[in-house]
């Protein structure tokens, strides 16, 4: 018999609502870094990945469309893509893109260019968005940094569900670039813990 649901079973319903809201407003996008600063918090006070195993409401929806609803293959994911090469290749390819946002939202707010309306999937892919941008009492930067931040938790979204769909539903997890930091700050914790004792 399984046990009773608890809250935090149901984060996989924030995850979809932060993806929904950003299709009609931008500035939901903002949102989007509880996902970024929780994660490193638990990890850096705790030293564990609780985020990771418990509250992380991507992998319960990813855990959700492959289990309940079938859409996963399950089939284990390939060696290379769990290899500390690949993980932590990806990491540094993910802070190049996402410091790369921070420098384009930089330019807009230095008014050295203009807000692009627009939200690049996997990085090159650049869709249409302005119907979610209604002007602000915020400055165009704000903006920007809602559309490129838009732009990479839909972009993870994405692979996270091309993995579940092609392997095991939370294959993404073996890979996240936030699961790889949390990781680096567990280990570092742990390091330093047993070098006190």
């Amino acid at each position: 018999m399984k046990g009773k649901k608890k809250w935090y079973d149901y984060l996989w319903i924030a995850s979809l609502a932060y993806l929904i809201l950003g299709f009609f407003n931008i500035f939901f996008a903002w949102l989007g870094l509880f996902c970024f600063f929780i994660p490193l918090a638990i990890a850096v006070v705790k030293g564990n990945k609780a985020y990771c195993n418990k509250y992380c409401g991507r992998g319960q929806l990813f855990s959700l469309a492959g289990g309940r609803f079938g859409l996963s293959l399950k089939k284990d994911i390939p060696g290379w893509m769990r290899s500390g090469y690949f993980r932590y290749g990806f990491l540094i390819f993910f802070f190049a893109m996402f410091f790369l946002m921070l420098w384009n939202t930089w330019l807009v707010f230095a008014g050295a260019k203009n807000l692009g309306t627009v939200v690049t999937l996997l990085w090159t892919f650049k869709l249409p968005w302005h119907w979610a941008y209604h002007g602000a009492l915020f400055s165009d930067g704000v903006a920007q940094f809602a559309f490129g931040f838009y732009s990479v938790m839909l972009t993870s979204t994405v692979l996270g569900f091309l993995t579940m769909v092609l392997f095991k539903p939370r294959s993404w997890c073996v890979y996240c670039p936030m699961g790889t930091m949390t990781q680096l700050i567990c280990k570092a914790k742990n390091v330093t813990s047993s070098q006190k004792q």
